[in-house]
């Protein structure tokens, strides 16, 4: 019997890295623009507060993938922990009022529902050419094998692709990988 093995991967205040995080069981709970948007003005609040920089995004239908670097902590947790604590409390009370909570329930002597999954996968950007095979996975993600979200990567609102095609922060917190990667 084969057992897969959880990611447990460990991300370090102040480097870069390629994140991804994954709702519980792999539900399509971010279908929902509202459930996007949430996640948008919270990464918003935490680039105004400076705990974060964030570089590249996209967000799916079950997970999320970023390039962000945390800056600090907040408080006595890291900006990761707020961002799936924050929004992971947030989605169970629009799941609760939809009575859908009962499909996040898990059996843990700690807690009741699982909305992310505990496995976030942090792989560090150690060069550019790493930062450009993983921003360009980011953008062509939503029209990647089965997704086919749009009709094409730049017409995917939930993703920092027309940021770099075109200069455009329509979301107020992203920051040229480039420019801290080459330094101009």
């Amino acid at each position: 019997m084969k057992f897969s093995q959880p990611r447990k991967s460990y991300t370090s205040i102040g480097e870069i890295y390629f994140w991804t995080a994954t709702i519980h069981k792999w539900m399509y709970l971010l279908e929902n623009d509202l459930n996007k948007q949430m996640i948008i003005d919270y990464l918003k609040k935490l680039s105004d507060e400076n705990l974060i920089s964030v570089y590249g995004f996209v967000i799916m239908p079950n997970h999320i993938h970023l390039i962000w670097q945390q800056n600090k902590l907040n408080g006595k947790e890291t900006p990761q922990g707020s961002l799936l604590k924050y929004t992971g409390h947030e989605f169970l009370k629009i799941l609760k009022t939809e009575n859908k909570s009962h499909l996040y329930e898990v059996n843990a002597a700690n807690k009741k529902h699982e909305i992310w999954q505990r496995d976030s996968l942090g792989i560090k950007i150690y060069s550019v050419k790493v930062a450009k095979q993983k921003l360009e996975y980011v953008h062509n993600n939503p029209v990647a094998g089965k997704w086919q979200l749009s009709n094409d990567y730049l017409s995917y609102h939930y993703s920092s692709a027309r940021f770099y095609e075109g200069g455009i922060d329509e979301f107020g917190f992203l920051k040229n990988i480039f420019t801290v990667l080459y330094g101009d």
